[in-house]
């Protein structure tokens, strides 16, 4: 009987998660209580202001092609935007506090005010998150905002994932600067 009750516990998660579903709020409760520690830190708002600066007045149409240039180097060995981000310090950073997770952070981006990726601990399916909630309903929602998305099957991740997107303040001058997404496996929270 215990081995059967084991054995079909798994089976419960995914049936539960195979349908879009609202994330548990233990979720919610582990980034408020462990990313924020260090979300809003120098290393990570340092980061986006940077590239705030170096992509002010950006065109829709630019924004457009590095997306479409990004899109087209997943999965390749030429990639020479995908390389620019992930080859950063803050990537190096966001993927070692994945590491240091446990298994409960599947990933983590981060998004400047126009919602390009500054950096991210694996490469995302594509380079602009501003046309997604992620980023709308996270940045677009102001300072102090959390967005918590419904847990669904990711395929790059292979795992039910919830995401829940913070925007991103600076501390010293109260300007909002960007936004954070955080990938979180939604069986560690069940």
């Amino acid at each position: 009987m215990f081995r059967k009750l084991i054995l079909s516990a798994p089976l419960v998660v995914a049936a539960t998660l195979a349908q879009a579903v609202d994330s548990p709020p233990a979720m919610r409760a582990f980034v408020e209580s462990e990313i924020m520690t260090w979300a809003q830190s120098e290393q990570v708002i340092s980061a986006v202001k940077a590239q705030n600066v170096e992509k002010a007045g950006s065109t829709e149409a630019q924004i457009l092609e590095w997306d479409a240039a990004w899109r087209e180097q997943v999965g390749t060995a030429n990639r020479p935007l995908i390389d620019e981000v992930m080859g950063n310090e803050l990537s190096t950073f966001l993927s070692e506090q994945v590491a240091a997770s446990g298994g409960r952070v599947t990933e983590i981006f981060v998004m400047d005010a126009l919602g390009m990726n500054v950096a991210a601990s694996d490469a995302t399916s594509d380079y602009w998150q501003g046309d997604e909630d992620k980023y709308s309903k996270s940045y677009g929602a102001g300072s102090g905002a959390i967005f918590v998305d419904v847990i669904e099957f990711d395929e790059s991740a292979q795992s039910y994932q919830g995401q829940i997107s913070i925007s991103l303040t600076d501390p010293a001058t109260g300007e909002l600067v960007g936004a954070m997404t955080i990938g979180l496996n939604a069986e560690a929270f069940f």
